[in-house]
């Protein structure tokens, strides 16, 4: 009796697949990244960072959203994400314990897939669940680049920060499921990471960059008013590069508990370290000086990096990425001067962009008032609210001449001064809320403009309502007709409000025409 040993039959693989072990490996990160989605705390702040997201982009604008600043929008899309990447490291370590939890480690022995590959596949499974975020970031910053009045520009590497977050979140939960065989101290860790965090923001105070407060995925510093892209200092490529550095290193310190020995693995880990180690010095020295250098001439002498365009007989001065925006200020400012009566009416009126970034970009400094004759101030914010306050910045220079002037009214000229802002705009009254500090139409208020507030008393309020309900060609005719006793400071708020044909308050009634100073009204 003879046997014959027929040779075994040669492997075939299929035309587009994955031959190899890599075939395994993705078909078990496949399997897992479907049960992570399918997790209920990765998929509901999953679902509410995705809807949330887009209706802020598409439904829920106010006016300020019509002009965004890219440069600011790009860092708006990192804190989001967070959310998603503290549920992706929860549910990934608990996915990486689940044979561990349910005492079948012991078969996985017997399969031809090392444990090392399956620490790979949970760590690819978290890929779909960056890429969901990474697609959401994108359409968040694509809306906002497509509205006409967007200025700056965005960097690819600030917007890589969130999707690579939640990468980093679910290769920490898989080292410490190699790390901890329990479920329980990834909630600890979470609680032990924010307090770190927070403890670490506190102490940098938000101030500039330094390697302390970069070591954090997310590095805020907001708060402040926006000022040029070239001034924000933020060494954003090389944070994106110390977080692939740090991922990767992870990863790497997971599949080494996890048994692989290569060397390949020690060349992936070196380069991983020699990637965090670059990326943490770079963040932590990139151009300070030089960034501080710029933001003094910037907020000193900004005439020196400022382009002016000339609208009508007007001249507007902005930084090079807000130029654009410059023929939206010319139209406010044209629809006041309109209004304006004698000299003031065709005024040459210098509007210069201004900040102060001297401080850092979380620091909300009030701008100093402009000396200069018939120079007016404006933000690096533009659209809503801040509409009829520069509209108020422009009336108080055509009323008292300049900004150091106009911030010491307290006369009958604000009301000159509110109405000509108010009448300006396309919702007077609307307007009149908005510029006002308390959101009221009544009492006594502070009015916002780019420098110095006007202070109105409840008296001029009343005055200043009364002609907004009146017809707008006639308190125009009025107040063109008696301009100079209008924007004197010896004119009363009895004598204002009868030259204009309303009411005087009835406090101010009695008031005797000539009276001056009406300061205390």
């Amino acid at each position: 009796m003879s046997a014959t040993l027929t040779p075994p039959a040669p492997a075939v693989t299929e035309p587009g697949r994955t031959p190899g072990p890599w075939r395994a490996v993705l078909a078990l990160a496949r399997f897992e990244a479907r049960e992570l989605l399918l997790y209920i705390p990765v998929l509901v702040f999953l679902l509410l960072y995705t809807g949330y997201t887009l209706w802020q982009s598409f439904f829920h604008r106010d006016g300020m959203d019509d002009y965004p600043v890219l440069h600011y929008v790009d860092r708006g899309t990192q804190s989001g994400p967070l959310l998603v990447a503290i549920a992706v490291f929860l549910c990934v370590n608990r996915a990486a314990l689940r044979s561990h939890r349910q005492g079948t480690d012991r078969h996985f022995d017997v399969l031809p897939v090392p444990p090392w590959q399956r620490t790979l596949a949970h760590a690819l499974s978290v890929v779909p669940v960056a890429a969901v975020v990474a697609l959401v970031v994108t359409a968040e910053f694509t809306v906002a680049a497509l509205r006409p009045g967007a200025v700056g520009h965005g960097s690819v590497a600030e917007l890589a920060v969130g999707p690579l977050s939640v990468l980093l979140a679910g290769v920490l939960g898989v080292l410490l499921a190699r790390l901890v065989r329990s479920s329980f101290p990834a909630p600890l860790f979470v609680i032990g990471v924010y307090v770190a965090v927070t403890l670490v923001a506190v102490a940098a105070d938000g101030t500039d960059p330094d390697g302390v407060n970069w070591l954090s995925p997310v590095v805020d510093q907001s708060g402040g008013k926006p000022v040029p892209s070239d001034l924000l200092g933020r060494p954003a490529g090389w944070h994106a590069l110390y977080l692939i550095g740090l991922t990767v290193l992870l990863l790497g310190a997971a599949l080494l508990r996890s048994g692989l020995r290569s060397r390949s693995l020690g060349a992936l880990t070196a380069l991983a370290v020699a990637a965090t180690g670059a990326g943490i010095a770079g963040q932590s020295t990139a151009g300070t000086d030089q960034v501080r250098a710029a933001r003094t001439t910037a907020s000193v002498h900004p005439e020196k990096v400022q382009r002016c365009v000339p609208h009508g007989a007007n001249v507007y001065c902005a930084f090079p990425e807000w130029t654009g925006t410059t023929a939206d200020w010319a139209a406010v400012a044209d629809r006041v001067q309109r209004l304006a009566g004698g000299t003031a009416e065709h005024r040459r009126l210098t509007v210069r962009q201004r900040l102060e970034a001297r401080y850092g970009l979380t620091s909300d400094s009030a701008l100093e008032p402009l000396t200069g004759p018939g120079q007016v101030t404006v933000g690096t914010r533009w659209g809503g609210n801040r509409v009829p306050e520069f509209a108020v910045g422009v009336a108080s220079v055509l009323v008292a001449g300049d900004e150091k002037a106009a911030g010491a009214l307290c006369d009958a000229r604000v009301v000159t001064v509110m109405w000509l802002a108010l009448a300006a705009q396309p919702h007077p009254m609307d307007a009149l809320r908005d510029v006002r500090l308390d959101d009221s139409v009544t009492g006594p208020a502070i009015a916002l403009a780019p420098t110095e507030p006007v202070s109105m008393s409840a008296a001029q309020t009343d005055v200043v309502r009364e002609l907004l309900a009146e017809p707008p060609a006639r308190v125009t005719a009025a107040v063109k007709a008696h301009w100079d006793e209008l924007t004197s400071p010896r004119t009363s708020l009895a004598r204002v409000a009868q030259l204009l044909g309303v009411p005087a308050p009835a406090k101010r009634e009695k008031a005797e025409e000539g009276e001056g100073d009406s300061c205390d009204a």
